[in-house]
């Protein structure tokens, strides 16, 4: 097992800001993709439907 020394640990406060930039990262990328209107507009329009 490998042993922990002081270089491999960083503060709490450090973590907390880590942590936080990926929650935001992913809070937006998950908007992003999840948006229904954006969806709704890049979809391809229906096989055979009528062009009108």
């Amino acid at each position: 097992m490998k042993e922990n020394t002081d270089n491999d640990l960083i503060s709490r406060k450090e973590a907390v800001l880590k942590i936080s930039k990926y929650a935001a990262l992913t809070a937006l990328g998950t908007l992003i993709i999840l948006s229904p209107q954006k969806a709704q507009a890049g979809s391809p329009p229906e096989a055979g439907g009528d062009p009108f």
